[in-house]
């Protein structure tokens, strides 16, 4: 029996066990790791940016929806223009909704202009922003949550670099509709002091790069689970799209580039940081070359394991750490409670 402290807003949404959300992981979010989530007792979203051709996505979506078990699952949409070339976002929406998936993650820009497509179609909104006073713009335009994500985390943190703990009191203090703290969680004990924070959930996406269903190479899942807190670094905040990836000879390339000409554009960085390199991370085990997102809960990233372990490995976490928290019961003894 689940735990009542994990009845949250957001397992009565999605249907979920835990109040877990797994983090959409570039190139990585596919049928096999979203349906292990599913199957596990939590949400994944399957990158809709991995898929860039509408059949490639539709038949992603069903191969999920096949291997799920009834779980649920969404799909995350990024509305960035690069990432969706020639503005197919709403193309994209409206394939979700015929496919009819209930869940969808949004990110990179404000998708107030598309709520009423996906509120017709009886689509839940979750959205992805990188510090809460985005978060309350997301409020104000009618999302039904959203996810924040502080400095800590692997991929983009945005340029405001709050950490999640501080983003997790001011969410507290400034949202009225339900809130996730994702950046750098990876212990069950942290799932428990966000929801003790008014926090409804957790976004969760480095501690997942190491379990088995993730379609990546053994050796890049190796260099992972050995890497520790400190073998992030940020870049690429020249050009205001900061990112914290694995410390490589990539990113301390870019790094020494963008400090030796602060003005350096888009264009002399591209051969170092275009996808297609990190992508090659992925099928050959070599994680000293491309981009390769990773946020500081390396430090508590585990051996290579299933993720429904992984799961289960949070879940007695939390309980112990409620379990802290909540006095065992009077043992009664000649008359006196001791």
């Amino acid at each position: 029996m689940t735990d009542p402290a994990f009845d949250t807003a957001v397992t009565r949404a999605y249907g979920t066990r835990l109040p877990i959300v797994a983090g959409g992981l570039m190139w990585l979010s596919d049928a096999a790791y979203v349906s292990a989530c599913a199957r596990a007792g939590i949400i994944g979203f399957l990158t809709a940016a991995s898929f860039p051709e509408p059949d490639a996505l539709r038949a992603e979506i069903r191969k999920t929806r096949e291997f799920s078990e009834g779980g649920a699952f969404g799909v995350n949409v990024s509305m960035l223009p690069k990432l969706v070339p020639g503005e197919r976002t709403e193309e994209i929406f409206r394939l979700i909704a015929e496919e009819g998936v209930h869940f969808v993650e949004t990110s990179g820009r404000n998708p107030e202009p598309w709520l009423p497509l996906l509120k017709d179609a009886g689509i839940t909104v979750l959205h992805k922003v990188p510090s809460v006073r985005f978060a309350e713009k997301a409020q104000s335009v009618g999302v039904d949550m959203v996810s924040i994500v502080g400095a800590e985390c692997g991929g983009h943190p945005g340029l405001d670099l709050i950490g999640s703990f501080v983003n997790l009191a001011l969410a507290e203090r400034r949202l009225k509709i339900p809130f996730l703290i994702g950046g750098g969680v990876g212990h069950g004990g942290q799932i428990v002091a966000a929801l003790a924070g008014g926090a409804s959930g957790v976004v969760i996406g480095t501690r997942f790069l190491v379990a088995e269903e993730v379609t990546a190479h053994p050796d890049y899942k190796r260099a992972l689970a050995g890497a520790k807190e400190t073998d992030t670094m940020l870049s690429m905040s020249s050009l205001r799209n900061t990112i914290r990836t694995l410390k490589n000879e990539t990113s301390q390339t870019v790094a020494r580039m963008e400090a030796e000409n602060p003005e350096i554009g888009i264009e002399a960085l591209l051969p170092h940081v275009s996808g297609k390199i990190g992508r090659r991370a992925y099928e050959t085990g070599d994680v000293s070359r491309g981009m390769l997102s990773a946020g500081q809960a390396l430090g508590l990233t585990g051996d290579i394991a299933p993720l429904a372990g992984i799961v289960g490995g949070l879940e007695e976490e939390a309980l112990a750490a409620l379990a802290r928290l909540r006095p065992a019961p009077a043992r009664i003894k000649e008359g006196m409670a001791v």
